[in-house]
């Protein structure tokens, strides 16, 4: 056999009759102790190092036939259902992510929340619910944490307590461990989509309206400079991957992102990502270096996943100098904070500008922030496709083309929010000069018009 070590029947043990009755399903404290038994038994049978190397299915043949020769051992009689849910539980905590292996393979889990051995949750639908299930211990959710970031050549222990990883299939891993975590360490997943979301599928999930999902199209096309703003979860990296669905496939993209996320079907992609230091402290490539970098590699369009730092500069740079049609996504609640927090961290990395010059980088790069948020329903919707009009009173100036205004927010028992996008502008567009260059006017106009009925 490939991993199992050969194991002897215990001296002087009886033999259990074959026609002994069918024990009844345990209760969970008998399980997890029988779990925990045969868990270690296991180990002793089994040799890690080859079985861990294994197709999976070959791995799990490999666990099932010593579980059966230990339970044969000890003569643990139990029931066919206990005996398969053990096999499934020790298969995830030999060969998998212990509790979390059933969390990994549901489409439908787009968060994974572990809070110590006890507290787990999941985001399905939008909506946070707590799980039932957990931890032997800490060592063992320990344990899970270092197997997880192990697969990327990252480590988790004392001398480097956080940790941040990307998964190959594109989930990012945030892992904090004692004596930072107080209650145990504390493992967050940030699940990958496999589906690629466009704009109909959106409008099919209510996150836009049809005149919202054909202005955006309008504003992908013609090369509008966008910022996609909003809160955690709220669907920034979606809606942004939507867009590019609407680049011309002749165009150079170049992507720069912390964890590579965007999944851009066109044939003149470059995607790169920043790297964090080693163990030393050596080799970290922050994302402003990757966004300078891109400026040299003849970009048509620069897509940056998330604007967190001084890399906001360079951004704006790049959407004034020729790069028409460039992206972003940022943390905000609102397009103004969006100006705001732009503002911020152009100051954090160049603090000679003041607040003025930049207010004039902002209003000459930038032409739409759009808004997105996850209300308390679950559901994400744009909420705002706002405008930026120009400078006045050395401010920059927003004005909303559309909202999301909501029908009745107050009542707490409405399960479902609702609202609908409303065209609130009456004014000419500020960027109405690349619609028409792009020929895309009657296109915008008609989609404005039908948000006014």
């Amino acid at each position: 056999m490939f991993g199992l070590k050969r194991f002897a029947p215990r001296p002087g043990a009886a033999r259990q009759p074959d026609d002994a009755p069918e024990a009844g399903t345990l209760d969970a404290a008998a399980f997890q102790h029988l779990k925990q038994q045969s868990f270690r038994a296991l180990v002793e049978l089994i040799d890690a190092s080859v079985v861990l190397h294994m197709p999976l299915a070959l791995a799990r043949e490999e666990i099932q036939r010593a579980l059966v020769q230990t339970l044969a051992q000890n003569w643990t009689h139990i029931s066919v259902a206990d005996e398969a849910r053990l096999l499934d539980e020790l298969c995830d905590d030999m060969l998998g992510f212990g509790p979390l292996e059933r969390f990994l393979v549901r489409d439908d889990i787009s968060d994974i929340m572990v809070n110590g051995t006890q507290n787990i949750f999941i985001e399905v639908g939008g909506l946070i619910q707590e799980t039932d299930v957990a931890f032997r211990d800490n060592d063992h959710l320990l344990n899970i944490c270092q197997r997880i970031v192990s697969l990327v050549g990252r480590r988790v222990d004392e001398a480097s307590p956080i940790c941040d990883a990307r998964l190959k299939d594109g989930s990012r891993v945030n892992v904090v461990i004692p004596p930072l975590a107080v209650d145990g360490p504390v493992l967050t997943i940030r699940r990958f989509t496999k589906q690629k979301l466009t704009l109909e599928d959106l409008e099919q999930l209510g996150s836009v309206s049809p005149s919202v999902a054909e202005v955006l199209r309008v504003i992908s096309r013609c090369r509008c400079n966008v910022i996609v703003s909003g809160g955690t979860g709220s669907g920034k990296t979606t809606l942004l991957n939507a867009l590019t669905g609407h680049i011309g496939r002749s165009e150079r993209v170049v992507t720069c992102e912390d964890t590579a996320e965007l999944q851009l079907q066109k044939p003149h992609v470059v995607r790169m990502e920043t790297r964090p230091a080693n163990v030393e402290g050596q080799g970290e490539v922050p994302m402003f270096q990757l966004v300078k970098n891109c400026l040299r590699m003849r970009p048509d369009r620069i897509i940056v996943g998330e604007v967190r730092g001084a890399e906001a500069f360079d951004l704006l740079q790049a959407m004034n100098t020729g790069h028409d049609g460039s992206m972003g996504t940022l943390h905000a609640n609102s397009p103004q904070e969006a100006l705001s927090r732009i503002e911020s961290m152009v100051m954090m990395g160049y603090e000679n500008l003041t607040s003025p010059i930049i207010h004039r980088i902002i209003a000459a790069s930038i032409d739409v922030i759009v808004q997105v948020a996850r209300l308390r329903d679950g559901c994400r919707r744009v909420t705002h496709i706002s405008e930026i009009t120009g400078i006045q009173d050395g401010h920059v100036q927003l004005r909303d083309i559309i909202r999301f205004e909501f029908d009745d927010i107050a009542d707490e028992f409405q399960d479902t929010i609702k609202g609908q996008h409303l065209t609130v502008s009456e004014s000419p567009l500020s960027f109405l000069d690349k619609v028409r260059y792009f020929g895309e006017y009657r296109r915008m106009m008609e989609a404005l018009a039908a948000g006014r009925t």
